[in-house]
């Protein structure tokens, strides 16, 4: 049997100290992977900080130039598929994609490929570990000093699995891009993420339609948990204000309902977006893209 090559792949803006933290987390798999795919978006201070991670010195390690803003945002779904075809150019066939805000459990990588290697390839697949979402770090402390397991809530729309349990997710509408895998052959298929959308929101949500039209699915994975460090944010998310208004516009005109609406109603509530009689929804400053 042809051995596969597994690949990590994640984008960076600005949060070294965060992808610090997942590269420490990749340093202490229990099943390294092959190669690690690092693209950087409008920061040219990422590789310094890649490079003087243990990782970088017994796993090969690619950091893609910086690559810029469109139209003012940051390029979430280019990147990404800048770093899964770097990957595969460097002879990947299994694909590990996560946020840089996550540390991988010490067998995430290694269950991802357990149940890459036990598919039988019939349909397209991407395989998704649980997300556990950590508190702010205790004063003087750092989380890799800590255990995280005691520490980190799960997602309450998501299952909470068995170490080695799988399950059939029923929903595609679930899959989003934190923490997940999938094959190369998969990648190719549904032609990864969509780079009409532009910075935050919608892309990954079009991704699993996509994959859910060419009759593929989503599968629940035990034992492949991350851990979603803790940073400020807004609820809504106001930062993203324009992005997910622009996003949410172009996956309603192609698939026929509304991502993010608990966001859109959320903006709408406070002023800042309105539903036009049309039904596209509009921004108050006018944006819609």
């Amino acid at each position: 049997m042809t051995a596969h090559r597994a690949a990590v792949v994640t984008i960076v803006h600005r949060r070294h100290d965060h992808l610090a933290r997942l590269l420490s987390g990749l340093a202490v798999q229990t099943r390294q992977p092959d190669v690690l795919v690092v693209v950087a978006m409008d920061d040219d201070d990422v590789e310094p900080v890649v490079r003087r991670s243990p990782l970088a010195e017994h796993v090969p390690t690619v950091v893609v130039p910086s690559i810029g803003r469109v139209r003012g945002r940051l390029p979430l779904a280019a990147a990404r598929n800048l770093g899964a075809a770097s990957a595969v150019q460097l002879g990947a066939t299994r694909l590990v994609v996560l946020d840089v805000d996550c540390i991988p459990s010490p067998r995430l990588v290694e269950r991802y490929c357990a149940v890459m290697e036990a598919d039988d390839a019939r349909r397209p697949l991407v395989w998704a570990g649980e997300v556990a979402y950590l508190p702010p770090a205790p004063a003087g402390r750092d989380y890799l000093e800590l255990d995280l397991d005691a520490l980190a809530a799960p997602h309450g729309a998501r299952p909470v699995l068995a170490p080695d349990e799988v399950r059939v997710a029923d929903d595609l509408r679930l899959f989003w891009s934190l923490s997940f895998a999938t094959t190369a052959r998969t990648w190719a298929a549904a032609g990864g993420f969509d780079e009409a959308y532009v910075g935050y929101g919608g892309e990954d949500t079009d991704f699993g339609q996509r994959l859910a039209h060419l009759g593929g699915a989503m599968v629940w994975v035990g034992g492949a948990r991350a851990y979603h460090q803790h940073h400020p944010t807004n609820d809504p998310p106001t930062q993203h204000l324009d992005d997910i208004v622009a996003n949410a516009n172009r996956f309603a005109r192609r698939w026929g309902w509304w991502p993010m609406e608990g966001w859109l109603e959320a903006f709408a509530t406070l002023g800042l977006a309105r539903r036009e009689p049309g039904g596209r929804w509009r921004t108050t400053t006018g944006d819609t893209a």
